[in-house]
């Protein structure tokens, strides 16, 4: 019998929490995402979260703990090897990545790819290197639409984004682009986790706008997940922001893509006024690629505030049989060196107004205790070669 009918299970894009025992061999040293970002703003304004036992869970400077915090709380530590997105939201789902996906961080994509590409495309490739994707417009958008030439980029994940102007190249030829990019890097020498469309708008350097039309063309999960299980069992899988690219559709049952993380939380407020049986998995992927990445503590600590708020309406529409979990998938720490993510552990923050009790659950060795927690409450049985186990009983 379940004990929860819905399920809210969000991920502040990382927002991690301090670093993992091993984060020193990811060149990640005293990292931590959180706190740092609250040692370099005046001030934090996030009572919704601190009520929830944010400020229990990891002392946050400007943010007090409470006597009796809303929620149960405990820190994720990442079993599988890497600290990008897929790895993160996968293992959240049961995958234990034990081979970290390819990257091309400080190289950029090997000749022969690029030679390839170009050959397939018909376009000649510019960039090829790690950058924001501000700086690679800025760079290279007059000189696109000027030649017609291709800008090809990466960044610390194991991406290969590709940069279409909608107008001068068209968002079917970038799509058409990033398939056969997807198609090439399917060898295991080049294979990266994704290829991203990037649209933008604009005809002159400092007045590029990337879109909302920005597609990702992922691999596959190598293997059946929680949300597989929940699907099959006839429940919804509701996804918001990119989590549907992550999985590339597996176990979604529908999908709704964001303009914004502020814009992920307002669909996510409109689904919590519908009734549906099962899980819905939000991404936040602002704080990551806006603020994280840009190295931007401020922007961050901004970000959090408008969740906050947002969080606050959300807390107000949840049910007695509904149930709340937060989390991050790494994390990025905006005060660190370099524009990569880092290596931490992360929330794991849990509420339903139905809780009578609160406190701690110290740490989990996995973050995928999530997924065994939602497929356990659904009386779900988890797919075969998954990791993690449930903490359901924890909660009353």
């Amino acid at each position: 019998m379940k004990k929860y009918k819905r399920i809210f299970t969000i991920v502040l894009d990382s927002l991690g929490i301090g670093a993992m025992g091993d984060s020193v061999k990811y060149g990640d040293i005293d990292v931590d995402t959180l706190g740092h970002i609250a040692k370099s703003v005046p001030s934090l304004n996030i009572p919704n979260l601190q009520k929830l036992g944010i400020a229990n869970l990891h002392p946050i400077q400007h943010v007090t703990t409470v006597e009796n915090p809303l929620g149960y709380f405990a820190a994720l530590n990442e079993a599988s090897v890497g600290k990008d997105t897929m790895t993160g939201h996968w293992e959240m789902m049961g995958l234990h990545i034990e081979k970290p996906f390819q990257t091309f961080t400080d190289t950029g994509f090997p000749k022969e790819l690029i030679s390839e590409l170009e050959k397939r495309c018909g376009r000649k490739v510019v960039g090829n290197k790690s950058a924001s994707g501000t700086e690679i417009l800025d760079e290279y958008g007059e000189h696109e639409i000027a030649t017609g030439d291709m800008i090809v980029y990466t960044s610390a994940d194991s991406v290969l984004q590709i940069c279409g102007h909608e107008e001068h190249m068209g968002l079917e030829n970038l799509y058409k682009y990033c398939e056969i990019a997807r198609e090439l890097t399917m060898k295991d020498e080049w294979k990266v986790g994704r290829i991203i469309a990037r649209p933008y708008i604009g005809e002159k350097k400092g007045e590029f706008k990337r879109t909302s039309n920005r597609h990702d063309y992922a691999l596959k999960p190598y293997g059946q997940t929680a949300l597989n299980a929940l699907k099959n069992a006839n429940l919804d899988v509701i996804s918001v922001g990119k989590i549907n690219d992550i999985f590339d559709g597996e176990g979604v049952t529908e999908s709704h893509k964001s303009k914004s993380s502020v814009h992920g939380m307002e669909q996510t407020i409109e689904l919590a006024d519908k009734d549906f049986t099962g899980l819905c998995f939000v991404n936040l992927v602002d704080f990551d690629a806006l603020w994280g990445h840009r190295r931007n503590p401020q922007g961050y600590a901004e970000e959090l505030e408008k969740f906050d708020r947002n969080l606050g309406v959300l807390l107000s529409k949840l049910k007695e049989d509904d149930l709340l979990i937060l989390t991050a998938d790494h994390g990025n720490d905006p005060t660190y060196t370099g524009t990569d993510h880092t290596r931490e552990q992360v929330p794991f923050i849990v509420y339903s107004p139905s809780f009578k009790g609160n406190g701690s659950l110290g740490e989990f060795d996995t973050f995928a205790v999530i997924g065994a927690t939602i497929a356990d409450n659904f009386d779900v049985q988890m797919p075969e070669n998954t990791i993690g186990h449930s903490v359901l009983d924890k909660f009353n």
